[in-house]
């Protein structure tokens, strides 16, 4: 096996390549990225302060001036308290899937509440939402939460056009979080509609559903401009946990998209075991990158196999009504992936040019220009 001389990515991980100096292509990736951001440095932290002076700008007169996607992790909560710090006027936005976390929910409120700042919450229906996932473990795919994204992404766009607001934020930090290795994971709607139409039993009445054109519309038409604070100033998971503490009262959930039942299921059972897909090695390759853990700690965590959450499972088949047997089946079964579904990628690749323009004027994620946007290897 070979393992990244400088995180602990190693040749198992999609895509993946080293150099001379027998780092991989994901830490070059960062390295790339932490240069065109100018992240934690004087440069990045003025781009910033420049974007701040422009959202504050064009807000003028409104009651919000941008947008803040929240989930009750970290990441989003901090964002909040910053967003207040600099001065402007966040509207949060919630996605309730329905298999949000008591503490998640909390969390929420204490923030809000603390920063005295409006919520806007979207609750999906049970039955659509159910009905949803039940498809994508039918489907036997790893993105069991992919519609959570998407229908996140659409909500934040279609508040975000209520309410007027150009700027949309994001509480994202590649330098904490890593990226996800290209062609490990994906989304978009059209997959998420052609998993359902073939595996779902119900309509999707109350889903927000992003088409292509939706998308477009979005980014060309409303120029809503989609920010990602923490890549431009210096950024810490266990500061900013401290700090949310301290002046929120908000509470820790014990790990990495851990505060929704969803997100966990995903991430600690059907990935490991159906995928052999372990992504803890995102963010402890980005703790190694950082400084924060030693290349031998960090592989002497991830190589402690996780363990089983039998709780869980159990909450995962009352809520989707499955039997043990047809649970096994599901877990057990063909392991398919989105190139066995409809999707856009073949549509996003040949329009790299335009995203690539599109993400330098921050209209979509650089995250989704570098990751859907490029052929990948058969």
């Amino acid at each position: 096996m070979i393992i990244c001389n400088r995180c602990i990515y190693d040749d198992r991980i999609a895509n993946i390549s080293f150099d001379d100096e027998g780092v991989c292509n994901y830490c070059r990736q960062i390295e790339k990225l932490k240069a065109d951001y100018g992240t934690g440095e004087p440069a990045g932290i003025q781009k910033y302060a420049d974007i701040l002076k422009e959202i504050q700008k064009k807000g003028k007169g409104k009651k919000y001036d941008c947008v803040i996607g929240v989930s009750g992790g970290t990441d989003s909560s901090y964002l909040m308290l910053k967003a207040k710090e600099w001065g402007l006027r966040p509207l949060a936005v919630h996605y309730d899937n329905t298999w949000n976390s008591a503490i998640a929910t909390e969390n929420i409120r204490k923030v809000t509440s603390a920063l005295n700042i409006d919520l806007y919450t979207f609750v999906l229906n049970n039955k659509e939402s159910d009905d949803l996932y039940l498809s994508f473990l039918k489907a036997g795919v790893p993105e069991f939460d992919a519609p959570t994204d998407m229908g996140f992404a659409q909500l934040l766009r279609q508040v975000a056009a209520k309410y007027g607001i150009g700027y949309i934020l994001e509480g994202h930090s590649f330098v904490a979080e890593g990226l996800a290795p290209i062609g490990t994971m994906y989304l978009d709607a059209k997959y998420v509609k052609d998993v359902h139409s073939k595996f779902g039993k119900g309509r999707l009445s109350t889903y927000p559903l992003m088409s292509f054109w939706q998308f477009m519309k979005w980014t060309l038409i409303y120029k809503q401009q989609f920010i990602r604070p923490l890549w431009y100033i210096d950024y810490s998971k266990e500061m900013a946990r401290k700090e949310l503490i301290e002046k929120t009262g908000w509470v820790y959930y014990g790990g990495h998209h851990l505060e929704n039942r969803a997100s966990a299921f995903t991430l600690k059972i059907l990935q490991p075991q159906k995928f052999g897909i372990d992504t803890r090695n995102w963010s402890l390759s980005a703790e190694v990158r950082a400084g924060i853990l030693t290349r031998e700690k960090a592989l002497e965590i991830y190589n402690t196999p996780l363990e089983a959450d039998p709780e869980l499972v159990e909450y995962v088949q009352k809520r989707l009504n499955i039997t043990d047997s047809e649970y096994n089946g599901y877990i057990k079964g063909p392991k398919k992936s989105f190139r066995d579904y409809k999707t856009y990628k073949k549509r996003f690749e040949r329009l790299r040019p335009l995203f690539k323009i599109l993400a330098d004027r921050n209209l979509v994620p650089r995250s989704f220009y570098l990751k859907y946007c490029f052929p990948l290897p058969k």
